[in-house]
């Protein structure tokens, strides 16, 4: 049985705006993983470790984007505000699944 592979979060349908594309962008934040890693062909095993990972950092603010130290807080800023422009060129709607009955 094969095992399936994050095909990786540049190459994530209308630009990863979901919980694996979260995990990957706050790894960038902390540190956890260098900002050229996409997790291309990862297993879903490897994504999971990294959530666990990604979480107990953000244990230690609260999971609040305003408990963190101004720098983390400004690239937090600048890593989501790139991902979002990127989302938006790539045809992602944040109210789409308010549309939806």
């Amino acid at each position: 049985m094969t095992q399936r592979k994050y095909a990786g979060i540049h190459n994530d349908p209308k630009g990863a705006m979901n919980p694996t594309g979260n995990i990957i962008r706050d790894a960038w934040l902390f540190g956890l993983i260098p900002e050229t890693e996409a997790c291309e062909g990862w297993t879903v095993q490897r994504i999971e470790a990294l959530y666990e990972e990604v979480t107990r950092e953000w244990d230690k603010y609260g999971h609040l984007v305003s408990n963190l130290p101004p720098e983390l807080a400004q690239k937090h800023r600048e890593i989501y505000d790139a991902a979002i422009a990127n989302a938006r060129e790539k045809g992602w709607d944040p109210d789409e699944a308010l549309d939806q009955d």
